[in-house]
């Protein structure tokens, strides 16, 4: 396993990751004074976010039903848990935007190659809370 999001597991088939940025920002307040530029105070962290490419080779590989599930965790606004191949674990994200780009359309109409672009932000205001043992299982079927 490459990342895990949710249900959702990413590795070398079928859904595989070819590309991950992360995006951190720090927030800060402005204090005006009179006679030099404004001190910057720490306020704390600002947003987390992921961008997340992976490419799928459905005709080959399989893996449809995993665009089905990162769509429906998309559909659902809560939190999944987020995890490194190596077990590290990032945090609870939500999926904000799912692009999915078909080419060498065979003649079904499914793309031979479809890439997927994710786009994933921290929500540290739900930990886990909201998860039930019924949300958990209804990952999986």
């Amino acid at each position: 396993m490459l990342f895990q999001l949710g249900g959702v597991q990413f590795e070398i088939w079928p859904l595989n990751m070819q590309e991950v940025d992360r995006g951190t920002e720090a927030t800060f307040a402005e204090k005006p004074v009179v006679g030099r530029r404004p001190p910057l105070e720490f306020v704390g962290e600002g947003p987390e976010t992921y961008s997340l490419r992976a490419v799928l080779f459905p005709e080959r590989l399989g893996g449809l039903s995993t665009l089905d599930t990162l769509q429906s965790q998309k559909q659902s606004g809560q939190a999944y848990p987020f995890m490194r191949g190596d077990g590290q674990a990032l945090g609870y994200f939500v999926i904000e935007k799912v692009h999915e780009r078909s080419t060498h359309i065979a003649a079904n109409g499914v793309g031979r190659v479809i890439d997927v672009d994710i786009e994933i932000k921290r929500d540290d205001g739900n930990s886990g809370s909201g998860f039930s043992l019924a949300s958990i299982f209804s990952l999986f079927g």
